[in-house]
């Protein structure tokens, strides 16, 4: 059954060792066709079916996503079969190499160093991941500076992209104190077994006075207004302390206080008792 192969197969490694394929399925293929996947890397091995397919609404496999997949020099081969209603479909086969199908990785560890005296800023990186070139020299970068000239109007410049970088540093010539940057990175293939397609781009790396400026003012502005701030937080400490201690009840001095009965009266007799006697004394007011 001719008219039910698939069509459009593609694979894609991502992300050092993952793989995805992908097919259409025949606009006159039924609701009860199934496809089936099957693959090897090398001739001597026998096919392996797919373990995780990626199926559409009707649950056909229209894809299969693959694990730790290891590149090197090798070349896979693939087999897509089927039936509907009990009859065999035409079957696919494709040959392909499998550096061919990576999609890179970005370069890791995108830096930024600028000297405003000489209006330079050196930009280094290190290579995209993967899982069987070791070599600096297979790779060529893509650098593209974006200029954010007045980010309240929302107005930005892209300088022209700078290709066939084959180092791990470009030197930007260009920059302006006064200004904000941004600069992202991608990788291709330099006459290696490399894709060589453009991989990811990196995320853009901002770099720039204005930037640093704002920082600095942000920083400035919060150094007073902690000071202040501690400053009457100490403030009301110390007053509370004032208070509490204020309505604390000192303690009794018994040798001080004044006594709510004087014995010392002037004018008043004082009558002092010894067992049954009494001793009366008088004394006279002169």
């Amino acid at each position: 059954m001719n008219e039910t192969a698939i069509e459009n197969f593609v694979c894609v490694i991502f992300n050092v060792s993952f793989m995805n394929c992908t097919w259409h399925v025949d606009r006159t293929a039924s609701g009860d066709t199934q496809y089936f996947l099957y693959w090897k890397t090398s001739g001597k091995e026998d096919f392996t079916e797919c373990q995780n397919y990626i199926k559409d609404d009707f649950e056909r496999h229209r894809g299969c996503r693959f694990q730790n997949v290891m590149i090197e020099n090798k070349r896979a081969y693939f087999l897509v079969n089927g039936s509907r209603s009990g009859q065999n479909i035409q079957s696919y086969e494709k040959k392909i190499k499998l550096y061919t199908i990576e999609k890179l990785t970005p370069p890791l560890n995108v830096t930024v160093n600028c000297t405003e005296a000489s209006h330079r800023c050196e930009i280094q990186w290190q290579p995209p991941r993967t899982s069987h070139v070791k070599r600096h020299t297979c790779f060529k970068y893509e650098v593209v500076i974006e200029n954010k000239a007045d980010p309240e109007k929302n107005i930005k410049t892209t300088s022209k992209p700078e290709r066939s970088i084959t180092g791990n540093s470009y030197i930007f010539e260009s920059f302006r104190a006064e200004k904000r940057y941004s600069v992202k990175i991608r990788a291709t293939d330099n006459g290696c077994l490399v894709s060589t397609s453009w991989g990811e781009w990196s995320t853009p790396i901002e770099f720039g006075k204005e930037q640093l400026t704002s920082t600095s003012s942000y920083t400035l502005y919060m150094i007073p207004v902690l000071a202040a701030s501690l400053v009457l937080f100490l403030c009301t400490v110390s007053t509370y302390l004032k208070k509490t201690s204020a309505i604390i009840p000192q303690p009794r001095d018994p040798f001080h206080e004044i006594c709510p009965m004087d014995f010392q009266t002037e004018n008043k007799n004082q009558i002092l008792q010894h067992g049954t006697e009494e001793i009366i004394i008088i004394e006279e007011v002169t």
